[in-house]
């Protein structure tokens, strides 16, 4: 009988220990080279793990989704074009504000998720006790403590990536801003996907795709028309002319 296959992506920050989890996972069955057309490298490896082959891709460590970089264009296409089975969203545990807030553009992309939260060893030295299971419940997704340095944790994680996965698991939960920009985003979705009915537009999730569309960083193969409408209503209502800096202010209140 042949092994079940899974595609799992790791992303994160810049050094919250991704790589090493990366690399502790796959050891030497791995291979690294450069995006197609891009100088960024890629890191892909395998293992097996239980009656599963598991192909892990080491994303570019990124802050954000704002595509102002080739690292975070690379990683948006690959999770919302490739749609890897299950993202792996690695954090500092010792950080952990300054890295939610990639996870909650993770959350709006609706990417079946489960949260590594790492160096958990430091961030108790630090005095920082995290709860974990209040945290999977705030965020609608699994979280699970690691050390990657000393591999503890990782069974764990991928036995949960593995049931997200066979169950089909999304995010939970929506992340919820302020009246005036939900109005918004809801009037975007409802042109956009003829009343919801559609929970994707050219492959993007919809609501995800609504909130790109008023920061104004949309993807370039999305062109639609129409909405400067809606999109001035809310400038108008917050009394704010730059709707990037906007919302990702929303967001870290959030995170």
């Amino acid at each position: 009988m042949s092994d079940k296959r899974i595609r799992i992506a790791l992303a994160g920050n810049a050094n919250v220990g991704k790589s090493v989890i990366f690399n502790n996972l796959t050891g030497l069955h791995q291979h690294i080279g450069n995006w197609p057309g891009k100088t960024v490298e890629i890191a892909e490896g395998r293992l097996k793990f239980g009656d599963y082959l598991i192909d892990v891709i080491d994303l570019p460590g990124i802050y954000s989704f704002s595509s102002f970089s080739s690292e975070e264009e690379i990683t948006r296409d690959y999770i919302l074009k490739n749609r890897p089975d299950v993202v792996i969203n690695v954090l500092d545990a010792s950080t952990l504000e300054r890295n939610l807030y990639l996870t909650l553009q993770l959350i709006e992309m609706e990417t079946p998720l489960v949260i590594a939260l790492n160096q958990i060893d430091l961030a108790r030295s630090k005095g920082i006790d995290i709860d974990t299971d209040r945290l999977s419940e705030i965020l609608g997704v699994p979280v699970i403590p690691t050390i990657a340095i000393k591999g503890e944790g990782f069974s764990e994680l991928l036995e949960k990536a593995i049931y997200v996965y066979e169950k089909g698991l999304k995010p939970q939960k929506k992340i919820e801003y302020r009246t005036e920009l939900e109005d918004a985003i809801d009037k975007i979705c409802r042109r956009i996907g003829i009343n919801n009915k559609e929970e994707r537009y050219k492959g993007y999730p919809i609501r995800w795709l609504a909130i790109k569309v008023l920061e104004g960083t949309e993807p370039k193969d999305v062109k639609i028309e129409g909405l400067d409408d809606i999109i001035k209503h809310l400038k108008d209502s917050i009394k704010e002319k730059d709707l990037f800096s906007y919302i990702a202010t929303e967001r870290y209140l959030v995170a």
